[in-house]
């Protein structure tokens, strides 16, 4: 026959063995990993993406690949701040990095573009640009270093993360 302290023992183990459970599974779930920002061009809307994934992404308003890696900007300062939120750059790689990346990916050959070329492969673009441009060149070093300026109040913005 089971005692009062029996009975308080046996919950307790069943209560200690569901948490462990619970705790488990929330850290075993797959969560899809970390996450990154990606911006739809003809939405003009952010989303959150894998950060692995290989740019241009299908966007959010449709199967169009037109979702690009953003780089956001708090211009206050504060993060935490989503009103305070811009879109600093959009970065992708060229068609033909892309596709070796993307078959690289799936068990394929690494791809033949050289490290020292890969950059000139990697292009950004404000998303009131219309031109892409390689991130190396005078043009996307501008792209890339021009946001970190103080604005009139003298905050310099910092990069957001989702």
């Amino acid at each position: 026959m089971a005692t009062p302290k029996n009975l308080r023992l046996i919950g307790a183990a069943v209560a200690a063995a569901a948490a462990l459970a619970l705790l488990y599974r929330t850290w075993s779930s797959d969560t899809g990993g970390p996450r990154g920002f990606f911006y739809d061009l003809s939405a003009g809307r952010l989303f959150e993406g894998p950060i692995d994934a290989i740019p241009p992404v299908a966007g959010v308003d449709g199967p169009d690949a037109d979702g690009y890696r953003a780089v956001i900007v708090s211009v206050s300062g504060k993060p935490e701040e989503r009103s305070s939120w811009r879109v600093a750059y959009l970065e992708r790689y060229s068609p033909e990095l892309q596709r070796q990346m993307e078959q690289a990916r799936q068990g394929g050959p690494s791809p033949t573009i050289p490290r020292s070329e890969a950059q000139a492969h990697r292009w950004v673009r404000r998303t009131n640009d219309t031109e892409w441009v390689p991130i190396g060149s005078e043009a996307g070093v501008q792209i890339v270093t021009g946001w970190a300026q103080p604005g009139p109040d003298g905050i310099t913005p910092v990069v957001c993360t989702p």
